[in-house]
């Protein structure tokens, strides 16, 4: 239905692509509709793709929910051996395959391949069937494996009506000028990537991709086709202001990016306000949401984010270190271990409702509440003022002493001090405490600092109680591709250092 609306509302605009030859969104839903025919001619189950951003992305995207079949992202990153385990799990399944690696997905039961090159050569210049669609929303829509960082990933259920419901309440239809250009670095597999595409479509913006994010080939794609909107997560950002440093300040910029959104982990405090230095015209917004949440959930927007900076009163200033405030469509709340809210101020965990909330994952219930209440599994507080703020997921937790402690907070501090680049904070047992605190820490290039100097700049901002017991000095941090940090690697690499006593 949204790209019918954009068909029929603005279909010679170009959809994807150079603004000099990309696909219209008239040629986008000829052949959502083609390949809809060939989904369903397979007698499959579900539809998926494993494979880099392009084209076939989103012809596949609106090609299986024409066919009413559920749109299954694969992370084609991942070893051959666990990719062939998501996609038995949706077996039987029509699998959009990349042309330069066909055989990782051969020999699976009920796993029919269709190569980029194959959809793309079926779709080009066929008429798609009177559409015949299902309005009730109740349908699958996408099925999203999470990204299995503390387990075995599961299949996160959004239906239509969770979708949609987002779109409609976050995107004015038509709302972007013909000269607006989207650049879409996240992959597909991340719900960032599919609500991208969804938010861009109703807006009417014409949606640029970049298949493997690097920081350089962002900045030139954002120049070459005059990108005006983008979101990174805080990983890519990162590397994009280390570019944007090295050219100094008589370097071209990103003139024509108007808004930067960005996501999906911690951002470090040094980074976004070197961002906003270096982009004095550029809107940043940050988003805060989940998969099971259809994406967006609360944001911080430009003026907060201007503002914020530019303040001299703490508390607005520690807005920049904030998801920002809910959604006009989203209800938040902080609730304790027993369910209970929580006063202003005061830690618990993030519960969310609305009509874009699944909570829902395949093979079980959802997990909303009897009064449609999803509990999140993120650590976080709202202050006095409504502004949200994310401490991380509630498995991170540190318990030292039986106090709980917000790896977060140390991690704040640590990456405000001059040398460090990167920081992480774990807990590992200890035999007296329960946990130690251990301080992971990655310098820049050529900087120096001592662990107890670390120690002390913690314990001059914090209680004693968040004073890390031992600062470890790495080469870099793991993060998965979506810029999520692998704390459980982390626990696994340091385990030496705990007290093996306590478990």
């Amino acid at each position: 239905m949204l790209l019918e609306m954009a068909a029929d509302g603005f279909g010679d605009r170009v959809a994807l692509g150079p603004a000099d030859g990309g696909l219209t969104y008239r040629d986008l839903y000829d052949s959502a509709g083609a390949a809809s025919v060939r989904f369903r001619s397979d007698g499959s189950s579900h539809v998926a793709i494993a494979d880099l951003s392009s084209a076939a992305l989103p012809i596949s995207l609106f090609g299986a929910a024409w066919a009413d079949l559920p749109f299954v992202p694969l992370n084609y990153r991942l070893p051959d051996g666990e990719l062939a385990s998501l996609a038995s799990r949706i077996s039987p399944a029509t699998v959009v395959t990349d042309p330069d690696s066909p055989d990782r997905l051969t020999g699976i039961d009920g796993i029919g391949l269709l190569s980029r090159h194959g959809l793309m050569g079926l779709v080009d210049g066929a008429e798609p069937p009177e559409p015949e669609w299902d309005m009730t929303g109740e349908g699958t829509a996408i099925e999203l494996f999470t990204s299995g960082t503390t387990g075995e990933p599961k299949a996160a259920v959004l239906r239509h009506r969770h979708l949609v419901s987002y779109v409609l309440g976050s995107v004015e239809f038509m709302g972007a000028d013909e000269d607006e250009a989207a650049l879409v670095s996240v992959p597909p597999y991340h719900v960032a990537g599919i609500a991208a595409i969804l938010s861009n479509v109703y807006a009417g913006r014409r949606i640029v991709q970049l298949p493997t994010f690097d920081a350089d080939d962002w900045v030139a794609l954002v120049r070459a086709e005059s990108v005006t909107s983008a979101m990174v997560v805080p990983t890519m950002l990162t590397r994009i202001v280390e570019v944007l440093n090295a050219e100094g300040p008589d370097g071209p910029g990103l003139p024509t990016l108007r808004s930067l959104s960005y996501g999906g982990g911690r951002m470090p405090s040094p980074t976004i306000q070197r961002a906003l230095e270096l982009l004095p015209t550029t809107a940043f917004v940050n988003a805060y949401g989940l998969t099971e949440t259809s994406s967006t959930v609360a944001l911080l927007g430009p003026d907060e984010h201007r503002e914020a900076v530019a303040s001299a009163d703490p508390a607005i200033r520690a807005r920049l270190g904030s998801a920002g405030r809910p959604l006009p469509t989203i209800e938040v709340t902080i609730r304790d271990d027993l369910g209970d809210k929580v006063a202003v101020g005061q830690p618990g965990e993030i519960w969310v409702r609305g009509e874009q909330v699944s909570g829902e994952y395949r093979g079980s219930a959802p997990r909303l509440t009897a009064d449609g209440w999803f509990p999140t599994h993120d650590g976080g507080w709202m202050d006095a003022d409504g502004y949200l703020h994310v401490t991380g997921r509630i498995d991170d937790v540190i318990v030292k002493g039986g106090q709980n402690v917000s790896p977060g907070g140390i991690e704040e501090v640590l990456v405000s001090h001059p040398a460090v680049a990167d920081a992480a904070a774990i807990g590992l047992p200890d035999s007296q405490w329960g946990e130690r605190i251990i301080a992971v820490v990655v310098l820049h290039p050529a900087a120096s600092a001592t662990s107890d100097e670390l120690r002390d700049a913690v314990r001059d901002r914090l209680r004693s109680n968040r004073t890390p017991d031992h600062v470890e000095f790495v080469a870099s941090l793991p993060y998965n591709d979506t810029g999520k940090l692998l704390r459980r690697v982390l626990r696994s690499d340091l385990a030496h250092l705990g007290d093996g006593s306590t478990g």
